[in-house]
Parts: C-alpha cells; structure tokens; sequence
C-alpha cells in the first residue's frame, strides 16, 4: 500500500498560527509534533509501507521536505507532487493516482489521508485500514466513517446502511452536508450516521476508472498536465512539478462532489480511532492533556483563577488572571483572544487581514527555504534587520541587489562569502558589507549551523529587490 497524503488549504481559522505560508499541517501539539509529521509517523507505521507520495504547494516544498527527513528513521522514501496552486481535493487525488499509474502497478492500493487530521488510538486506525482492504481487493474505493460521540455541526455525515453488510464494510446510504444542532442531534440518535473522515482506500485503477465515469474532463486535464510536467530526482526524492498553466485547466473540486458523492462504488468501514480534524482552536483544545482546571497549555504561562480555556504561547510567557473559556494564542507578531464556543468565527479575522493585504495573512516572521530559514527581527521605512540560519553544506543561490545595502554579522559558525571575484571566510563576531548591484553568494561548508544577522538599509528593500545568478547544477525549485 502507497500513502498519499494530501496538504492544501490555509488553515484559516486557526490563525496566527496557521498562515498561507505555513499552514495547518505545521502546527505542532503538545507533543512537539507537528499535525504533518503524526500523519507521516501513521504511514509509516502501516504495514509493509516503502514509499510515500506528498501531495502539496510547491511554496511548501522545503519545510515538508525538512520535516519529513525529522522523523524518517525507516529509509522509506518520499515523493512529492508539487501544486503551482491550490484547486482542492479532485486534481490532487486525480495526480497522484495518475503519478503512480506510470509508475507501479494499476492495482497498487492507495490510502488518502489529509495532511492535517489528529488521530489518537494508531492501532484502531491500522485496523480500519486492514478491514478496508477486502473491500479494495473487490475494487471498492473505501471511505472510513469515524463513530460520532456527539452532535457535532462542523462535519459533514455518512448515512451507512447498516442493513447491507459488504466484507468487513458496508454500503452508504448517502451523504450529508454539515448539519445544524438539532439534526446532528437526530443523527447521533438514529445510530445510522457516522462522520466523514475524508479519508479513502482503493486500487490505483479503480480511482482512475470511477473518474472516467464520473469527471472524465478533470481527468483528461490533470493527465494532459503530467505528461507535460517536469519531473527530478533531487534532495533524494522523486518531484513533479505541475505545469503551472496547464493545471488550470483542472477542474477546482472536491473530491467528494467530483467522484465519492456520485459512485455507486463507494463503502464505509466504521472505526472509532480517536479522530479529529483539528478543524478550529476548540478542537484543538478539545484534543488536548487539561489541567487541573481543564485548561489546555501549549508554551509557558502562569495561570491564576483561570479555567476552561486553551493557552498557546509560541514565543514568551503567557499570564492569566481570572479568565473563562477563552482562546489566548501568542505568536511574535500576532495575538488571538477568542471567545472558545465561537473559534469558528476566526476565519473572518484571517478573510479581513487577506483584504487588507496585511502580512499577517500569508507569513510568519520566520520563513523556510532549501538552504534553511530567515526571520526578520525588526524593520522600517528604510532598514530591516534579519536572522539567517544556514543548514550544513548548503548556501544561498548567488544573486545582486540593485538598491540595498547589506552588513552581515557572523554570530556563530563559519561562512564562506564571494562577492564579485573576491572569495573569503568570516567567523563568529567577524562581520562584512555588501554594496548594492555587488554578486554576491553565501555558503556553510561546515557539519554546523551558521548564524548571521543581515542588516538591510537603503530607499528601497522590498524583498523583490533581487537577481538570482544561477551557475551550473545550481538552482531553486
């Protein structure tokens, strides 16, 4: 069996954490873990499981890569399906069945999984995969229905019929949009409804047969755009890169309403596996070990009189006096406080800022590239001041600035710099200056981190103020 995990989506209502450029997927829990690598740690812990298939924005290359390579302790290997945008579920799943048909089996089965769901209890869920396969085997393409613990009105329901056994599944019935109160009331009583986990198991080619029945323009498009893309081994990984204007022409569907909603092919196996989809900061309280005052902490903070709310501090400490039900989340350059029965209402915080075009939206203070990450410390009309952490044996691509001016500052490692033709070495607390329109390139030869702060000044220092010059077998996908 090949995982394939999907990660799209921005995570909107779990702002500031989750941003356009970094998004749900890389929220970490008390455990440290991030929502991506528990789903990766799930795969790999399925059975007989060698290589895993990613589908995600190319702007999210670098971090899946990095976090993939975390927990990967197995040698499996990875490949990545690269989105030049985002047109939901459908095209996803469509590539990625497409992908391993030119390159496996037609009878490989696939297990979709979201990038971005909790689950708790892994040997319920290695279980439920197991059960599905005998429906797979039968060319069946499986969705797994988690048993509702109460009336829940933020997923969408599965309505099995329970009456029709088929192997270790059954068959559905139908499906159901979110509910309000009183009819999630009426399905958690009817005991027929289970949620829509948004998972799914089946055999490459009965994905691929079910789209032609069903959306065979999606995927007549998506496949015109793979024989079209570009494919690399690089980073000790197989990539695609989407045609960016050929996938387009790819329908922007849910799976659900392109295939699983219209098949007469689809069963449900039920499980119970300690799901959640992680959907708002409710749940992710609700998902979360609670004091001794049913507060959920994440971070440092001191609580005083303070009760049923969920403290996320990503950066400092946090301090609490006399509060209730509240969502209290602290990031270095955005704060939400919420009441806790209505996070949902999050998302038009996070809509307003994208209105605004304020960066809050779409970036964090720190951002993630091949050669490692910058944050910026602190800026003005005229300056900004950056931290520059540069992996081991990596450098950053050699390019000129036609308006700034830079001074590097060397806080820890070792760098080796070129400018123009002159190449030299700075150490810890040794520092250099980089006038405007000068090549310049930065490298970490060494087994360490390095560590600078740029200083950036000058009329203009817009990050778009820059020439890449690539060299040969140089580049920056």
């Amino acid at each position: 069996m090949i995982p394939v995990i999907i990660s799209g989506g921005s995570g909107s209502r779990l702002w500031p954490v989750s941003r356009l450029s970094y998004p749900k997927p890389f929220i970490k829990l008390s455990d440290g873990i991030s929502l991506f690598q528990n789903t990766l740690i799930r795969a790999i812990g399925l059975p007989n499981v060698t290589r895993i298939v990613v589908v995600t924005n190319e702007s999210l290359f670098y971090r899946m890569k990095d976090e993939f390579t975390e927990i990967n302790h197995y040698n499996l290997q990875i490949d990545f399906i690269l989105e030049p945008y985002g047109r939901n579920t459908a095209p996803a799943i469509a590539a990625a069945c497409l992908y391993l048909s030119k390159l496996y089996s037609k009878n490989e089965p696939l297990l979709i999984m979201p990038a971005d769901h909790l689950i708790t209890d892994s040997i319920a869920f290695n279980k439920a995969v197991h059960d599905a396969q005998s429906l797979v085997n039968k060319n069946f393409i499986v969705t797994f229905g988690i048993t509702p613990q109460y009336p829940e009105i933020g997923y969408g329901y599965i309505e099995a019929d329970f009456s029709n056994p088929i192997e270790s599944g059954y068959s559905i019935k139908r499906f159901v949009e979110k509910p309000n109160l009183e009819k999630a009331q009426q399905y958690l009583s009817s005991k027929s409804y289970l949620w829509n986990s948004g998972m799914f198991c089946g055999l490459v080619n009965t994905f691929i047969d079910e789209f032609k029945l069903y959306s065979p323009d999606l995927l007549n498009s998506t496949n015109n755009c793979i024989i079209n893309s570009k494919q690399e081994n690089a980073f000790d990984s197989r990539i695609l890169h989407l045609n960016r204007e050929l996938f387009l022409h790819s329908e922007d569907i849910s799976i659900d309403y392109a295939l699983i909603e219209k098949s007469n092919n689809i069963g449900v196996v039920p499980c119970s596996i300690g799901w959640s989809d992680i959907g708002s900061w409710l749940s992710i309280f609700q998902s979360l070990p609670k004091d001794d005052s049913n507060n959920a902490i994440i971070g440092e903070s001191i609580l005083h009189n303070t009760k049923d709310c969920l403290v996320y501090s990503t950066d400092r400490i946090i301090a609490c006096v006399d509060l209730n039900d509240l969502i209290i989340v602290d990031t270095p350059d955005a704060i939400l406080i919420a009441d806790k029965h209505k996070s949902q209402n999050v998302k038009i915080i996070f809509d307003k800022l994208k209105q605004m075009k304020h960066h809050t939206y779409s970036q964090h203070q720190t951002n993630f590239r091949s050669w490692g990450t910058y944050t910026i410390i602190e800026e003005g009309s005229f300056y900004k001041i950056k931290k520059l952490e540069i992996k081991p044996h990596s450098f950053v691509l050699m390019q000129s600035h036609h308006y700034k001016n830079e001074h590097w500052v060397v806080v820890e490692g070792s760098a080796k710099i070129t400018t123009n033709d002159k190449t030299y070495y700075l150490l810890a607390n040794e520092s250099t200056y980089i006038r405007p329109n000068a090549v310049h390139k930065l490298e970490n030869n060494t087994d360490k981190n390095l560590i600078i702060i740029k200083i950036q000044s000058g009329e203009y220092i817009g990050d778009d103020d820059i020439n890449k010059i690539a060299t040969f077998n140089e580049r920056d996908i």
